[in-house]
């Protein structure tokens, strides 16, 4: 477990509110205020994450932090690992206090943020798409406290939230671009969480275009993990089951993405020899040694640096409501630099600019309206299709810029907590 000399004493969900007062609790009565933006029917603005971070322009000693994980944990080497890692930087440099909370179960999400907004946290970091409409409700019931929600767009601003949110379809297609270049069998492969969740989907789809943008005739074996939110980021046995059928494939390049299950992918892939892995959310060169046998990269969201700029902006009482746009990368190459030709280098920067600038699409959210993306070819099939449930996403329509969910048993799917999209039905059944 990580730790720090301001690190909390709370343990998980068995803490009780006498204790994160305790340790939560400032001197006095003042927290941050929240930005008081008005929420609008349309799509708000997306707020730009900066460049870099700048110095802290106010001190937070006193200050209380907390975050809470998804059914994922805290340490996952990748997702919910680098934000907490964002907190930890808050502590370190802000002199906040910090803590978290993994959540066991989806059930209890809200009592999980209300541990740390009713013991006076000023900020409660909530980490994951799914834990989007309780974070909305505690925002609401809490205006005095500022969150962060990681993955969690907001359709209308929601006041006292800043929607921490990621192009993850330009990262997967960085990813993707990168695999068809170091391909040596035409044949690559993404081993994924659930496509229950829009950035997961992102990423595998992004990835199948930016590989088909370098090799339209590459073949890409694309897996998503057919279990629920509460296990498709847990299950590193699946993720080296699936690369492990990947490789015997054909596939020497493998994309892992999905927590802890893509760990297990990573390293699977790190025992065959000459096959090469791309990790995701983070560098995963400094998180899971165990791959670097094959790790010529990491698809990247920055999402350490967003979750410290939100906490430093709430700090200065300028917590911006609404959604705030993160960066993405590819992270270096470490060992494997010069195996990567410097006409690919090139390649990779001059795409991520164009990406980043609107001048090219990865043609995920936008396959069906924008002309450009016309004539793109499809993955290979899954090795092994996920069984169908009552639950499926929709490529198009979309709202918002993301997919549609569709149910075909709408308790299941509010059970989720998914109550706050336009609801459709698929004329074909499930549409993956």
């Amino acid at each position: 477990m990580i730790t720090t000399k301001r690190f909390l004493p709370v343990l998980g969900v068995a803490l009780t509110l006498g204790l994160i007062a305790g340790a939560c609790g400032s001197d006095n009565d003042d927290t941050a205020s929240s930005s008081t933006a008005t929420a609008t029917t349309a799509v708000p603005a997306t707020t730009a994450a900066p460049a870099t971070t700048a110095a802290p322009v106010a001190e937070a000693e006193g200050m209380c932090v907390g975050l809470v994980t998804d059914v994922g944990q805290v340490d996952d080497k990748s997702f919910n690992q680098s934000a907490w890692e964002g907190v930890l930087r808050a502590a370190d440099e802000l002199g906040a206090d910090v803590d978290y909370i993994e959540t066991q179960a989806a059930k209890d999400y809200a009592t999980n943020i209300g541990l740390f907004a009713d013991s006076g946290c000023d900020v409660i970091v909530t980490v994951g798409f799914a834990l989007g409409e309780a974070t909305a409700i505690a925002a609401a019931e809490h205006p005095d406290v500022d969150f962060v929600g990681v993955d969690q767009f907001q359709g209308a601003a929601v006041d006292g939230v800043a929607g921490l949110i990621f192009p993850e379809d330009q990262a997967g297609f960085l990813a993707g671009a990168l695999a068809a270049s170091m391909s040596q069998s035409g044949t690559i492969a993404a081993v994924l969480g659930t496509d229950l969740v829009p950035p997961v989907l992102a990423f595998g789809e992004g990835y199948v275009n930016g590989a088909k943008y370098v090799n339209p005739d590459i073949e890409v074996i694309k897996t998503y993990h057919p279990g629920g939110i509460d296990t498709a980021f847990t299950d590193p046995e699946w993720g080296a089951t699936t690369s492990r059928q990947a490789l015997e494939n054909g596939a020497d390049v493998v994309f892992a993405a999905g927590g802890k299950t893509g760990n297990g992918g990573l390293i699977e892939v790190a025992g065959e020899e000459g096959a090469l892995c791309i990790g995701v959310d983070t560098d995963q060169w400094t998180t899971v040694p165990e791959a670097h046998p094959c790790l010529i990269s990491s698809s990247m969201k920055m999402i350490t640096d967003g979750v410290f700029d939100l906490i430093s902006q709430s700090a200065a009482g300028s917590m911006p409501s609404g959604n705030y746009a993160g960066a993405v990368g590819l992270a270096p190459f470490h060992d494997f630099d010069s195996m990567v030709g410097d006409d690919v280098k090139s390649m990779l920067a001059t795409l991520k600019a164009d990406l980043a600038s609107g001048a090219m699409s990865p043609c995920v959210w936008d396959a069906d309206s924008n002309p450009a993306c016309a004539g793109g070819g499809a993955s290979a099939p899954a090795l092994a299709p996920p069984e169908v449930t009552d639950i499926s996403i929709c490529t198009a329509p979309t709202y918002g810029g993301l997919p549609v969910f569709v149910a075909g048993d709408m308790g299941v799917f509010e059970s989720f907590g998914f109550t706050s999209w336009e609801y459709v039905t698929c004329a074909s059944g499930p549409a993956n």
